[in-house]
């Protein structure tokens, strides 16, 4: 005999816990919340947070060591303790006992592996659950190429890095995304030697080029390695590991996956549904919905963009529609997002090639962050300013900015692209001075003249 409940979500993470709360909260639901590894999900305990823990790390130690002799600040040559690093990053993040806690306070949790065995039931171990309301929000999880060679090596991927109690040696990186950047930019500035592996002509390959071009720039001249390419295969070679890209051999101590993430569908059986996925991530329409009434999903499982605020902004889409609520659909025409290198790749709007592509009749300004007063304290040589607007209305299209703090002048963009700015509006109010932030103005004062 089944247990009924007024919604079954699967998953714990950022869709999960936000979709079950506002329906507790606005309806009254009576939630079970199924989790199967990590209560709480990824972005919490082992993702956003705490990587962003190590960037500061990081950050801190190299500007300790790039300017504090040039500025009279009395310190030795900094340098990273990984253990004490690792506990203090554990110490920013709930323990598992304490998830449990909080959320038993609102929901049923029901912990192990669930799979469906109908549009309305689902399996976990030994017990069966049943609801007239089903949110999938099961999250993704790193992908394993398949490399000859991969399944002889041991490799670390964002989770596994972070446990790390020692620096490596050398570190090969494979994939040139966001966290394959962010984690080549911290090794390196910890002490590894780090080479990027990445399939294409760009890193961050969703960003526009030119930007991703002057990332590229302060990476490599910060030592880091950048190889467009693939890895042919792997070997073990004793304690070290070879991989041959192309007529090369490179030996490093430690491989770190980035190239891409797999939905965690498989043991969900979404076939006994109904439910349709692609490449395994489930298809959703506008609000939410699967190809199968009464389930939903959210997150990284679903077709979309795998970013936290995204999957909060679905599950809340999907528990409005659950209830009959009308409302607008998914929408990211405007959607801001940033790589956490430093300096930070930051856009929201369209790159130059979407706007094109798109059929816009463009124009472009761009300031170098070298002509900002606030980063001429960091001697920065490479970063910009980038303003893409269309050539008659004036509107603005996309932002793209190379710069420290560039994730927070986006998202404040993020309102003025939805309500139609134009860059003459950019261009005339005012900015702080010496901030990161007037390199934006700076640029836009260009488009008067054009």
């Amino acid at each position: 005999m089944s247990d009924h409940f007024d919604l079954i979500v699967i998953g714990s993470g950022s869709a999960a816990r936000d979709g079950a709360g506002r329906a507790s909260r606005e309806h009254g639901t009576r939630v079970a919340l199924v989790e199967r590894v990590r209560w709480g999900g990824s972005c919490p305990n082992v993702a956003c947070r705490p990587t962003k823990a190590y960037l500061v790390a990081a950050e801190q130690v190299h500007d300790i060591n790039a300017y504090a002799e040039e500025r009279g600040v009395l310190t030795g040559p900094a340098s990273v303790d990984l253990a004490r690093l690792r506990a203090w990053k554990e110490s920013l993040h709930r323990n598992q006992e304490s998830w449990v806690e909080v959320l038993s306070k609102t929901f049923t949790l029901v912990p192990g592996e669930a799979s469906f065995v109908d549009a309305h039931t689902i399996r976990v171990g030994e017990r069966e659950l049943a609801s007239d309301r089903i949110l999938i929000a099961t999250g993704s999880r790193t992908a394993v190429p398949s490399t000859p060679g991969i399944e002889d090596i041991p490799w670390l991927d964002h989770v596994t890095a972070l446990d790390l109690d020692f620096v490596p040696e050398s570190l090969l990186v494979i994939g040139g995304g966001p966290v394959g950047l962010e984690f080549a930019q911290i090794f390196e500035r910890f002490g590894s030697r780090v080479t990027i592996v990445h399939k294409g002509d760009q890193i961050a390959a969703r960003s526009d080029a030119e930007a991703a071009q002057e990332l590229q720039a302060v990476l490599e001249e910060e030592g880091i390695e950048i190889v467009f390419g693939e890895v042919d295969r792997f070997a073990r070679a004793g304690d070290r590991i070879e991989a041959t890209i192309g007529n090369r051999t490179l030996t490093v101590s430690h491989v770190l996956l980035a190239s891409g993430r797999v939905a965690n569908t498989e043991a969900l059986e979404p076939e006994n549904t109904g439910v349709e996925t692609r490449n395994g991530f489930v298809v959703v329409d506008e609000r939410q919905r699967t190809t199968t009434s009464g389930i939903w999903a959210a997150g990284d499982v679903a077709v979309g963009p795998q970013l936290t605020p995204v999957a909060q902004y679905q599950a809340r889409i999907a528990v409005a529609d659950m209830y009959g609520i009308e409302g607008r659909g998914a929408d990211y025409s405007v959607l801001p997002t940033a790589v956490f290198t430093d300096p930070e790749l930051a856009s929201v709007g369209m790159t130059e090639r979407e706007a094109r592509d798109a059929g816009h009749e463009i124009d472009v300004v761009k300031h170098p962050l070298s002509a900002v007063t606030r980063a001429q304290y960091l001697h920065a040589k490479h970063g910009l300013y980038k303003i893409i607007f269309d050539r008659t209305t004036r509107r603005v299209l996309g932002v793209h900015v190379v710069s420290r703090g560039g994730s927070d002048i986006v998202g404040a963009l993020a309102p003025a692209l939805k309500l139609d700015v134009t860059v003459d509006d950019l261009a005339q109010v005012h900015h702080v001075y010496p901030s990161y932030s007037e390199g934006l103005k700076a640029a836009a004062e260009q488009a008067l003249t054009t």
